[in-house]
């Protein structure tokens, strides 16, 4: 369905969870939302179908805006998955019916317009580069989210290294967000002082493999940064994130724009 787009300043950004679908009209020049959000509870059981209709109908109300874009512009679109091509290698917290769905081309069908579809943690990540705590950092940026498990976006000079599943090293025979997210802490009854110890563990060890120019954390448990941040030491700076819960609808339209060359 690909197509030549006009240069616009305002795309749509959708950001897809298990418990909410929400999308917001993005004004690329400075990332910022225009208004308020739009959020429909994500149907259950989240089947592809059910998902896609209840993404149009939050299209279909921001179009209505003053602050819409073209109605053939392209839409982005984040995914709790791990995403290749546009197709889903995985699902976490939506219906297992997505493993291996071809993502984008189900809302492609669905909107009648071109899409682009990525992780989740990636388009929080790449709007925290661009609009963020990492605006203007060259070489590697590592955004790491810590919620019910450990999300993670790579970023260098700017761009996107996709799904990097930094949650998933192993660490200790563990599983690192097994140990090291927000989630575990609360499961094990942990001080933040007793948190801080994972947490140098796990960012000493994802250090040590890449040596980035900055750590950007996010996630809930980033509004309590100061409780453990200061506490961690290492060479690399590591400051909490800026976008707070816009970053997927953010990351989301952004990427949409660059890949449909937008924007630069």
């Amino acid at each position: 369905m690909s197509k030549n787009h006009r240069h616009t300043t305002t795309v749509i950004g959708i950001d897809i969870g298990g418990t909410g679908i929400k999308g917001g009209i993005v004004d690329l020049s400075t990332g910022e939302v225009c208004g308020e959000r739009y959020r429909i509870d994500t149907p259950q059981p989240s089947t592809p179908l059910a998902v896609a209709k209840v993404v149009k109908e939050i299209v279909d109300e921001l179009m209505t805006r003053d602050h819409a874009p073209d109605k053939d512009a392209p839409v982005g679109i984040t995914f709790p998955a791990i995403i290749s091509h546009g197709i889903a290698l995985s699902a976490a917290n939506v219906d297992q019916s997505w493993i291996d769905a071809d993502v984008d081309a189900i809302f492609s069908q669905e909107l009648g317009r071109d899409v682009q579809v990525m992780n989740d943690a990636d388009a929080a990540g790449l709007a925290e580069a661009r609009y963020g705590a990492g605006e203007g950092v060259k070489g590697t940026v590592l955004v790491i989210t810590l919620g019910t498990g450990i999300g993670s976006a790579f970023i260098f000079n700017g761009k996107l290294i996709p799904n990097a599943e930094l949650g998933h090293l192993e660490l200790d025979g563990f599983d690192a967000e097994s140990k090291a997210s927000a989630s575990a802490r609360e499961r094990d009854g942990l001080s933040w002082d007793e948190y801080a110890v994972r947490l140098q563990r796990y960012f000493s060890h994802v250090e040590f493999l890449f040596s980035p120019e900055l750590f950007i954390v996010g996630g809930g448990i980033s509004k309590r940064s100061e409780d453990y941040l200061p506490q961690l030491k290492l060479r690399t700076p590591i400051v909490p994130a800026k976008l707070a819960n816009n970053a997927g609808i953010v990351g989301g339209a952004l990427q949409a724009a660059m890949h449909f060359k937008l924007t630069k």
